[in-house]
């Protein structure tokens, strides 16, 4: 099968993109105290010149004392970082390129290797960082509206810098994660709840305060995900009727594009239909989706991160599901942190070309 299906154009509000490929957001710690660097632009824009549809930032966290569990994740707050993000957007558009920075909390996790810790507890629904594992402290209210502020604040910030469109993190078992999840969301107030619907009320509310800040033309993505790094086989939603009395109030309140992590894209969702993830959205909401998870590489990719190497592999399955509409952007990861021109060489035809995957990628920004 070919690939030019993938090179068609797309338009959703702020996004007007050349092609279907988008770049996965990868948390890559090159930005010391949180001030993205020229060499993190210039990573950025390199994959604009190999032809990414759409770049979404690595996570960039909001302005929270306890939001990033490293020194060197990216800021997307303060006069600093803003003015490196500004550069990077600038460099970013002079290559080609349309770019979302993806705006992100941690929440409650574990301390890093390095022993580097914020300056405040790290904090969540109920300091759960895990099933019956406390890791932080339970945010108040007030915490919780001052969060979502911080979030409205720094996608006008996204917007009055120049960026195409704007991604909250809302997956992987990090804040907005873990109040969609009940093991980390024990609360009994109105942030609590025994239905996922319920325990969706503080992303309902971010997502409405987003969508003020930014108003109605520009495109908000939302990264969501039923695994989770503490537990890989979680499942939010484990009906279809689940899945919607989560999503389609999230849409409602704003989200025009639904960014839908696997580990393995090709799994089907539920049993009875092999639809993945981004289908099931898609065919819930109505709103567009992507496909991500393992795409274009060998081996799953939390195995590649710790050391598996990867080699390049077949898009046959992808593009089958592509043509039948299941979803409308693809999300690649590792193949575009290995390879900056690996989109323009997939439109060439160049496959003998395409670069695989080893640990020793994440150690420079090539």
């Amino acid at each position: 099968m070919t690939a030019n299906q993938l090179f068609q154009p797309f338009r959703l509000k702020s996004l007007e993109l050349k092609n279907r490929i988008v770049m996965a957001p990868m948390t890559r710690s090159f930005s010391p105290g949180g001030v993205p660097t020229s060499n993190v632009a210039d990573y950025y824009a390199r994959r604009a010149e190999g032809e990414v549809g759409l770049i979404v930032s690595e996570g960039a966290v909001v302005n929270r004392p306890a939001s990033s569990y490293d020194p060197n994740i990216p800021h997307f707050y303060g006069e600093k970082p803003l003015r490196g993000w500004k550069a990077m957007i600038d460099k970013v558009h002079a290559a080609g390129g349309v770019m979302a920075p993806q705006l992100w909390h941690v929440g409650v996790v574990p301390p890093r290797d390095s022993g580097w810790l914020p300056p405040a507890p790290f904090e969540g629904p109920s300091g759960y960082v895990a099933t019956g594992k406390i890791g932080g402290i339970a945010m108040t209210e007030h915490d919780i509206v001052e969060t979502i502020r911080e979030f409205a604040q720094a996608a006008a910030d996204a917007k009055a810098l120049g960026f195409n469109a704007v991604e909250i993190h809302g997956a992987h078992g990090y804040l907005i994660d873990q109040f969609f999840w009940h093991p980390t969301n024990q609360r009994t107030d109105g942030y609590g709840g025994q239905s996922l619907a319920e325990r969706s009320r503080f992303a309902t509310e971010l997502i409405r305060a987003v969508r003020k800040a930014v108003g109605p033309d520009f495109a908000i993505s939302l990264r969501v995900s039923q695994w989770k790094l503490q537990d890989y086989a979680a499942k939010l939603a484990t009906t279809p009727q689940e899945m919607e009395t989560w999503l389609v109030p999230l849409a409602e309140a704003g989200v025009d594009l639904f960014h839908c992590s696997q580990r393995r894209f090709w799994e089907p969702e539920f049993i009875g239909s092999d639809l993945n993830f981004a289908g099931w959205a898609k065919k819930l909401t109505g709103k567009p989706a992507i496909t991500v998870g393992s795409i274009g590489l060998s081996g799953d990719f939390l195995a590649a991160f710790q050391g598996e190497t990867s080699t390049p592999s077949s898009l046959d399955e992808l593009l089958r599901r592509f043509d039948r509409g299941d979803f409308d952007l693809v999300a690649v990861g590792r193949a575009l942190l290995a390879d900056a021109g690996w989109a323009r060489k997939i439109r060439e035809g160049r496959s003998s070309e395409l670069i695989g995957f080893s640990k020793e990628a994440l150690a420079t920004l090539s």
